[in-house]
């Protein structure tokens, strides 16, 4: 895995082109993420980050044979629980960094977007967790309740690749199971999330906006879905200067029309039948009770051929088909989701009690996900995220038996310095005409042999 003896050189090539690419260790620093004594935070951050990978879990690498030269489990546990690290602050600039990267490589006239959406962070077998409380799954079919958290993410798309910027794991003031440790320091940041995990999602989401937009990143729209098309919400964002596309219910939110005070169900009946698309049923401009200006288009619902849908756009200037286009992005945070979850192993990898260690592991496992994804849009082919994830594992089993060749090599000079010189310099010559004949991707594990011959 991660030898002690060569903390420079812990990850696979791949890895660590990426690492250094993307600076992650000089975000780690400059989040304040260090100590000083003991095994460094860098070094432990790529021991973690790499797991899984390596196919293991912590307590299988415990009681491998390199176990000698990794850090003891209270180690990793007294790292991922430490509350005063700012994993928001090492997240939200390293998501900042690469999103510019990419940025370069997105044409100008396709649309960018943040996307707003939660998802279930189950912890149902546990008990003493942290601010755990009894959710609803309101995505879900069955429409079930669980024990866990809420986690609500902010994150950046324009169509090709998706970035997360920032998450909130959110409990519940009224079905919370349990409260606050009373032993965090109330100035650390962590104890600052504590409290954010007492809020509800849309007092969070304009503040997650405000960072974004402070670190530079570039959008020109918000998507989210019914749960958060809220008119307070809605205005806060057309105030920061971004435009809401979003898709609404009929609820008790009132558009006016002609100076009457309308439902979305008698806005339909009013809004202009459409003639270029079947699927896109009526549209109208209207104005919110709250005074912003929309635009709200009626498509069929595909599920229910008889019921329709209906999409908001703040942005009036738009087509009805741009507006259903652009709120198409918003499908890349569920393959987010669905990606973290199933192959990077979010929310299972460790079963910390305290709310820091699942902020520390969330934010390495959203890490995880920005790295392939950069890979992903760098690379020439056209891969999916699943086949890069397992490309990358096995690139890390090639370097096992990468290590063991080099080890074989230095055996043999070894045994050459013992030997006499005629017969040194035979053994030598056999041996650089077989590392000749080796395939280039050989040659690039044996550096040394290579530069000597």
């Amino acid at each position: 895995m991660i030898a002690n003896n060569d903390m420079n050189n812990q990850l696979p090539k791949a890895l660590k082109t990426v690492f250094d690419e993307l600076g992650i260790l000089k975000h780690l620093r400059k989040a304040g993420i260090t100590k000083g004594l003991g095994f460094t935070c860098a070094y432990i951050f790529k021991l973690i980050f790499s797991l899984i990978f390596e196919g293991k879990n912590w307590y299988m690498l415990l009681e491998g044979k390199k176990s000698d030269d990794l850090p003891e489990k209270n180690a990793i546990y007294r790292f991922l629980n430490n509350s005063k690290y700012n994993w928001r602050r090492f997240l939200l600039s390293l998501s900042a960094a690469t999103i510019s990267k990419v940025s370069t490589l997105t044409g100008n006239k396709r649309p960018k977007v943040l996307i707003v959406d939660d998802s279930s962070y189950e912890r149902n077998r546990s008990k003493k967790v942290e601010l755990l409380a009894r959710c609803f799954d309101h995505a879900s079919q069955k429409m079930r309740y669980y024990k866990g958290f809420r986690m609500l993410t902010l994150g950046w798309s324009d169509g090709t690749t998706f970035m997360p910027i920032d998450f909130s794991l959110l409990s519940s003031m009224k079905a919370k199971l349990n409260g606050i440790n009373e032993k965090i320091d109330k100035r650390t940041s962590g104890y600052k999330r504590r409290r954010e995990a007492l809020q509800k999602a849309p007092e969070q989401l304009p503040d997650m906006i405000k960072r974004a937009l402070s670190k530079g990143i570039d959008a020109s729209y918000v998507l989210m879905d019914s749960w958060f098309t809220q008119p307070p919400l809605i205005k806060d964002i057309v105030n920061q200067g971004l435009d809401v596309i979003g898709m609404v219910k009929a609820t008790n939110q009132r558009y006016l029309v002609n100076n009457k005070r309308v439902g979305l169900k008698e806005l339909y009946r009013l809004a202009a039948p459409t003639k270029h698309h079947k699927s896109i049923l009526r549209s109208i401009h209207t104005t919110m009770a709250n005074g912003v200006d929309v635009k709200v288009v009626f498509v069929r619902n595909r599920n229910k051929k008889r019921e329709w849908l209906a999409i908001l756009s703040t942005d009036c200037t738009l087509t009805e088909q741009e507006i259903i286009r652009i709120y198409g992005m918003r499908w890349d945070i569920e393959v987010f989701f669905k990606t973290t979850k199933s192959l990077l192993k979010l929310q299972k990898e460790f079963q910390g009690r305290s709310y820091d260690s699942m902020i520390a592991h969330t934010t390495i496992v959203f890490t995880r996900y920005i790295v392939l994804s950069w890979q992903h849009r760098c690379s020439t082919d056209e891969r999916t995220l699943g086949g890069m994830f397992y490309e990358l594992c096995d690139e890390i089993n090639e370097l096992d038996w990468a290590v063991a060749l080099q080890q074989l090599i230095e055996l043999f000079e070894d045994v050459l310095k013992k030997t006499n010189q005629k017969l040194k310099k035979l053994i030598k010559s056999q041996l650089h005409q077989w590392f000749s004949a080796l395939p280039s991707y050989i040659k690039a594990y044996l550096p040394n042999l290579c530069c000597e011959s």
